[in-house]
């Protein structure tokens, strides 16, 4: 029975995450600019790839994948993307296909969500925080 117990306790808890990218100097100026007492799961999307459930679960809590999508990337410029007619579908296919199409860091933060490097979505991961 307390193995029953434990186990209900650790599906229970939840843990805040940060989707980010090692070598991104955005990223990592804004990891370390984090308060030190705070207990993220870091996620490199470059070294392990986000999975389909990761994705569906950021999309719930966004309301999209073009809002997780960044027309930033090199990739999208490259590719033209920006001259194509996107479905969510497709936003969805190139964020799994490649980690440069997601928009970071995300953080999911008490089950919400905060997408990008703006300065007003670290103001909210800030208060969020707190």
């Amino acid at each position: 029975m307390s193995n029953e117990f434990s186990l209900q306790k650790e599906t229970a808890i939840y843990m805040d995450k940060i989707y980010y990218l090692a070598s991104c100097d955005t990223c990592r100026k804004i990891i370390k600019s984090l308060p030190k007492d705070h207990d993220f799961k870091f996620h490199d999307i470059k070294q392990d790839p986000i999975t389909v459930a990761e994705l569906e679960k950021m999309r719930e809590l966004s309301g999209s994948y073009e809002a997780l999508f960044s027309k930033k990337a090199q990739l999208y410029k490259s590719m033209d993307l920006k001259n194509k007619s996107l479905t969510e579908d497709d936003y969805k296919k190139y964020i799994l296909e490649h980690y440069t199409f997601l928009s970071r860091p995300v953080f999911i933060i008490k089950e919400k969500i905060y997408i990008g490097n703006t300065q007003q979505n670290m103001l909210q991961v800030m208060k969020a925080l707190v």
